[in-house]
């Protein structure tokens, strides 16, 4: 069944190629995270004037820009093609958490301007394709593929034997360019060593607290998005209450700590806020001075009075405090709260 929706904004989705609008111009990946790296893979399915405000904006695309064509193209649908589950999932029979779970990744390609997503099935028939008939049925004949972009590491077909190389060579069989992005690389701290950026780099960054360096490989905060929900109410009887977040369950959480965040009220449609973001600190952890057990997400807002339950937060990380620890009461709790709320306003207010 066709499974295609508006979430809240101009992105199609569609869990099947039946439905879309064709011709297509398609990148293919993961698109994990929607970081800096996919831009630049994304950045040549677009409209023209679409591609240039892109260029414009400021987001490390300047180093790579496809050549244009000269003669005029036939008018095509930027259609971000991907997999559902994830392909590690499958193999592996493990959930696996994901940067930028379906809303937030509808939220980033639309932001970019991309018409379309396809979230192909990602099961026993589709990973058993050639790459010779993913080519063929997939993107010819289902996707009527005008022209295709692909990061330099992109791998297809049965047991990943397809390359970026081969794409281009197979697809050059039914005249459809394909234009092969570099990997995008940044330099930390390191003028000699560089890294391509990557969903793993990131997802180590988080794991480690380096919330500067995922944020510069994503090109925005690292967010997480979640509605408010009845908490034990421990923050509120030692003067410093909490919104309780339920995040979805796929969502990746980063390391166990207090973060200094920016967090904004979310609409009920789009992805618009209701006001400008608050400031605050956020705890991830299992609350071990009041012997919790489950991990939780906690956020402290300064200066901030009103009710929040049932409302959807976006919490951006800006910097990660300190690791989550156990204190000898909640007197001692209170003060360390304190404390990271004193550094918490300190490191937002240098960067506002």
């Amino acid at each position: 069944m066709l499974n295609l929706s508006k979430n809240g904004c101009s992105v199609w989705v569609a869990s099947s190629t039946e439905g879309l609008l064709r011709p297509t111009a398609v990148a293919l990946g993961k698109f994990d995270g929607v970081h800096l790296g996919h831009h630049k893979v994304i950045q040549p399915i677009l409209p023209p004037a679409k591609s240039e405000e892109r260029r414009e904006d400021g987001e490390n695309l300047h180093k790579y820009s496809p050549t244009s064509p000269t003669q005029p193209q036939e008018q095509t649908y930027s259609t971000v093609v991907t997999f559902d589950p994830h392909p590690l999932e499958f193999f592996t029979g493990q959930p696996r958490a994901l940067l930028t779970p379906l809303d937030e990744k509808v939220q980033q390609l639309r932001s970019l301007g991309v018409e379309q997503l396809v979230l192909l099935p990602f099961d026993k028939e589709l990973s058993a394709l050639s790459p010779e008939d993913f080519v063929d049925k997939i993107l010819v004949q289902q996707l009527q593929c005008r022209r295709i972009s692909v990061g330099q590491d992109f791998c297809f077909g049965k047991q990943r034997r397809g390359t970026a190389k081969e794409l281009q060579l197979l697809a050059a069989k039914h005249h459809i360019p394909v234009t092969i992005v570099p990997l995008e690389t940044y330099t930390d701290n390191a003028p000699i060593q560089e890294a391509p950026i990557s969903t793993s780099l990131i997802r180590h960054s988080l794991e480690s607290g380096d919330i500067k360096n995922a944020n510069l490989l994503l090109g925005r905060p690292y967010t997480l998005i979640g509605v408010v929900v009845q908490g034990q109410q421990m923050g509120r009887t030692i003067g410093f209450p909490t919104a309780n977040l339920q995040l979805p369950n796929d969502k990746f959480i980063p390391r166990q700590g207090v973060y200094a965040v920016r967090v904004a009220i979310l609409n009920e449609t789009a992805d618009a806020t209701t006001s400008s973001p608050s400031l605050g600190v956020m705890n991830i952890g299992n609350r071990p001075t009041v012997n919790g057990s489950n991990l939780s997400v906690e956020v402290h807002l300064f200066d901030w009075s009103s009710d929040l339950y049932g409302k959807k937060l976006a919490v951006q990380l800006v910097e990660f405090l300190r690791p989550e620890q156990k204190f000898p009461s909640l007197a001692a709790l209170k003060h360390q709260i304190q404390l990271d709320c004193t550094v918490a306003r300190e490191v937002l207010n240098s960067q506002c």
